[in-house]
């Protein structure tokens, strides 16, 4: 690995250490982004529900598997059952919800499950919103990464 892609590993598990949030840290759109590129063996899982996705935008490569699903985010009971069936326990898992809440929690489920090499993106995917409800103040779109719409 090298020192640039460490360096924003260990900023990420800085900030996990001062939050404690039981998963290996998390990172800000543009170093996931970074941290996939260096390492093409990471793999991002995007959390959100299927209709966010549909309505709102995709990911290209990202694994797609529900944390909660609308309209009641109630959990998705195969949740772990899918990231296992996926991805490893040692595999470099980047979470990627609508902003960070739902992402933060599905980290702590899968580190509780013994993913060991977990970390959330922060903002999400559309980011907070501003004072009007629009989500245009940060996230993955807004911060120029690559997405899609079907």
């Amino acid at each position: 690995m090298d020192d640039a892609i460490a360096a924003v590993l260990g900023r990420a598990q800085g900030r996990a250490r001062e939050g404690a949030y039981g998963y290996c840290g998390s990172l800000t759109p543009a170093e996931a982004w970074a941290v996939m590129e260096a390492r093409p063996q990471a793999k991002l899982v995007d959390i959100r529900a299927w209709q966010e996705c549909a309505l709102v935008g995709h990911v290209p490569g990202a694994f797609e598997i529900e944390f909660r699903r609308f309209p009641d985010w109630t959990p998705a009971p195969e949740f772990v059952a899918e990231v296992s069936a996926r991805l490893a326990r040692g595999d470099l898992i980047l979470l990627l919800g609508r902003t960070t809440g739902r992402a933060d929690e599905a980290g702590r489920v899968l580190a509780g499950e013994g993913f060991r090499q977990v970390y959330i993106v922060l903002e999400g995917f559309e980011g907070e919103a501003d004072a009007e409800g629009r989500r245009i103040v940060n996230g993955w779109r807004q911060a120029g990464l690559p997405w899609y719409q079907t």
